[in-house]
């Protein structure tokens, strides 16, 4: 019998990354990224009001020529033995579509339009429709449809950022039918059938970010949502009630996309998910391990027994779905809307004068300033990393918060904005970066000591993404602030493997996820190991930290 092949697809923030994964061993033999072009250029983006689109001609180009990619190169033994796909992507990412659920931005008129568009999720011009959520959750006299998302509505998920386009947008609101999310509309596109009534949605998307629950019948009661504004009438019967688990087939490779993937239509698509889930998935997952997605933003996932978490609801978090990770098992989410963004915006902020000022320099020439430019922007991070790892505990008096991009969990809040205290005239760059890594680690601290409070244990953690792959310094701090291990997945690519992993359910090649887990599993690469002084020096640290995050939410929160 031929070896099997599965293709994982994980759409992240900045690009679209596909991995061709042998099924037996879950090495990786092809693998392609391609970055976004018109959101690279900044297209259809506000910063300064924290608006972020992206148009979906960046999503079908980089499935496209990522899947292409992966595939180039690899034995007719490998591409003729394609058994399923799956995709994660970004989320909540929803986006308005007509009857036949092509997004408004594929047509005429439309192609410019920021409010036609997907919106991501670090997209917060929706935080006052969240909090009109949040209130009339609690006092319109029925169901609090919040009571599975944590208890607080985020500007980050569904019906906020729906609201808020219909509310801004009159020739959107006039021509959308219905809204799909990003990882449901790409499985649809894959098959061939796009039908709003007719794609089957990711359960993780719907119960994190959309209020979707059985105990609810699906979504939010027709009432709530006119309560909430009349502009909602009639759309919950648009939408959906039936949910997905990632191992659930949604169909077959349409013959258009068979042909532009060069494969077989015999191939599996399976149903979407978000990218942190099924990267919890790819870095191995097991009951009460805590896996940290680290990159942009952090979402923090555990997976529990059903009959262990029972009816017991987590205050603050981004939600708790039955079978969001793994099904089978409740997964909980939490995570913070900033991190390394965090890193990157301070990075941003010290290349100003490059950027500005020596690109005006007229006697320099034009390669000299763009090799000034590079190698500082390259090596800026590091550098920073170096010079304040050698800084003492003690010796950095600057406490700063990590809210730049709003607070997640614990109790999400994403009017709330970031802070820096202590500063004196010694107070030099790796100080402040330093603090800054610091605050990003007393974050994670908070979603700890949330999920412990609430009756969540925490066995372990483990620990993908980016930040993790590259900032030892970054990681060690962590381990340090949480005085816990963390061991660092092998993988380059968890959340496409984790995709992998349940195309393999998909396409019948294993029974169910942790089974795929079981054979497919890169391991771990690294441990880091708390210092109990450190530790102890920093538990102080986290204190202040929690006291410049009451003294702010309680008095500059605008």
């Amino acid at each position: 019998m031929a070896k099997k092949y599965v293709i994982g697809i994980d759409y992240g923030t900045d690009s679209v990354r596909s991995v061709v994964v042998d099924t037996t061993n879950g090495e990786i033999l092809g693998s392609s990224v391609f970055e976004y072009p018109r959101w690279k250029k900044g297209l259809f983006c506000n910063p300064l009001i924290n608006q972020f689109r992206q148009h979906p001609l960046d999503y079908i180009e980089g499935l496209e020529q990522s899947v292409r990619g992966a595939l180039s190169g690899l034995s007719e033994e490998v591409t003729g033995n394609i058994a399923g796909i799956n995709i994660d992507t970004t989320g909540s990412t929803p986006v308005a579509v007509d009857k036949d659920g092509t997004p408004l931005s594929l047509k005429k008129d439309f192609e410019n339009n920021p409010d036609a568009m997907f919106v991501i999720w670090k997209d917060h011009t929706a935080v006052g429709e969240a909090g009109e959520i949040n209130d009339l959750a609690k006092t319109w006299g029925g169901i609090d449809f919040t009571k599975f998302e944590g208890g607080i509505y985020s500007s980050e998920w569904f019906w906020a950022k729906i609201l808020h386009v219909l509310r801004t947008s009159e020739i959107v609101r006039e021509n959308a039918w219905s809204w799909v999310e990003h990882c449901d509309w790409i499985p649809g596109l894959l098959t061939g059938n796009t039908n709003p009534l007719q794609l089957k949605r990711s359960r993780c998307a719907a119960g994190h970010k959309a209020m979707w629950h059985d105990d609810f019948n699906g979504l939010p009661d027709e009432r709530f949502l006119v309560k909430l504004d009349p502009l909602l009438s009639g759309l919950r019967e648009r939408l959906y009630t039936q949910t997905y688990t990632s191992e659930t087939v949604v169909g077959s490779l349409s013959p258009e996309w068979a042909a532009r993937l060069g494969l077989s239509t015999d191939v599996k698509i399976g149903a979407g998910t978000f990218d942190a889930h099924t990267g919890a998935v790819g870095g191995e997952i097991k009951p009460y391990q805590l896996v940290k997605v680290m990159g942009t933003s952090t979402c923090d996932m555990i997976v529990a027994p059903h009959n262990e978490v029972g009816n017991k609801l987590v205050a603050g978090i981004c939600g708790q779905v039955n079978g969001s990770i793994i099904p089978g098992m409740v997964g909980l989410e939490a995570g913070q809307s900033a991190f390394g963004d965090i890193y990157a915006w301070f990075g941003k902020l010290l290349m100003w004068p490059v950027n500005n000022i020596i690109s005006e320099m007229s006697w320099l020439d034009v390669k000299s300033k763009e090799k000034i430019t590079g190698e500082v922007a390259d090596k800026l991070i590091s550098e920073l990393s170096k010079q304040a790892e050698s800084l003492p505990i003690e010796e950095t008096s600057v406490i700063a918060l990590d809210w730049m991009n709003g607070r997640r969990t614990p109790d999400a809040n994403q009017a709330l904005k970031g802070a820096i205290t202590g500063l004196s005239l010694g107070s030099d760059a790796p100080r402040i970066f330093k603090a800054l890594v610091e605050a990003t680690a007393f974050g994670s601290k908070l979603i700890n000591e949330r999920f412990i409070s609430e009756g969540i244990r925490i066995d372990g953690v483990i620990a993908i993404g980016g930040v993790a792959k590259k900032n030892p310094f970054v990681m060690q701090i962590v381990a340090d602030v949480l005085n816990m291990p963390i061991k660092v997945a092998a993988s380059e690519q968890t959340c496409a493997l984790g995709s992998a992993m349940s195309a393999s359910v998909v396409a019948g090649i294993y029974e169910d996820i942790p089974s795929a887990q079981k054979a497919m599993g890169g391991g771990f690469e690294k441990e880091y190991r708390p210092d109990p002084v450190r530790a102890e020096k920093y538990e102080t640290l986290f204190r202040k930290y929690v006291y410049l995050g009451k003294l702010v939410e309680e008095n500059f929160t605008f």
